[in-house]
């Protein structure tokens, strides 16, 4: 879209996220040319609202290593954007809560391609608010304070036609792609995570990832900050809020 001949496809794996869409779509509408979904069993309505989008083909999401979420996942996001090559200019790996941002997104696609840019990292924040947003608009333009969160410093927009393997790590928190891998010279792409809305959300975003977990996963030690009490996540939350910043703020530094 934009006028630039850019093509862009965004894949995800989204369960019971019937509260977050919106604010999704509203984010990366400006940009995506279509979406891949894959539901993992949603009962809230999600389904519905995906199947309702013009833009989103709706799969199921099926645990392939049948004991673990996650294993199944980076199975999943390592293989499936190769569907792109030849069809698109760029994919987008992210779950729902994830909203990468720019101040320019298009000129930084363009500007990228110019410069022969195959992958672009993004700076992960820990987006934080006191209760989840009642009002739509875009999170990134409304709901601005998060803390810095190498965590969240994720490979979620690459060029599909010269990445030959992202090897993901599990949850995609890190990857060592090959193929023709050039990342631009400075970082300037926000990963925006917001799950920290209030403790509410938090809790029972928390409660749902927890019971998609399986045994598999317990073994390998994955989604154990699922398992965290109240006490614990508001120690958490009030940690983020602590160090949170106004991610746009052209004074930071983020170097």
């Amino acid at each position: 879209g934009q006028g630039l001949n850019m093509r862009v496809h965004l894949y995800s794996i989204c369960g019971n996220e019937a509260r977050m869409l919106p604010f999704f779509f509203r984010h990366y509408d400006a940009f995506v040319d279509r979406y891949v979904i894959y539901d993992d069993g949603s009962t809230d309505g999600t389904r519905e609202m995906l199947a309702a989008h013009p833009k989103v083909e709706l799969r199921r999401f099926r645990r392939e290593v049948p004991d673990s979420y996650v294993q199944s996942a980076r199975l999943l996001h390592d293989r499936v954007w190769k569907e792109s090559r030849g069809a698109a200019d760029w994919v987008v790996m992210t779950p729902v809560d994830e909203h990468l941002t720019h101040p320019d997104m298009a000129g930084l696609l363009a500007e990228c391609r110019r410069h022969g840019v195959t992958a672009i990292p993004a700076l992960g924040f820990q987006m934080v608010a006191e209760r989840f947003p009642a009002a739509p608009g875009r999170l990134a333009t409304t709901l601005r304070r998060g803390a810095p969160y190498a965590a969240m410093n994720k490979l979620s927009l690459f060029d599909p036609n010269a990445i030959e393997e992202t090897n993901f790590l599990e949850g995609r928190h890190a990857a060592a792609p090959t193929g023709r891998v050039v990342y631009p010279d400075a970082d300037t792409l926000a990963n925006l995570h917001y799950r920290y809305l209030g403790l509410d959300y938090l809790q029972a975003r928390h409660a749902l990832l927890r019971s998609g977990m399986g045994a598999g996963d317990a073994a390998g030690g994955f989604g154990a900050e699922y398992h965290r009490d109240a006490a614990a996540l508001r120690a958490d939350w009030q940690g983020f809020a602590d160090h949170a910043v106004d991610y746009a703020d052209p004074a930071l530094d983020t170097a």
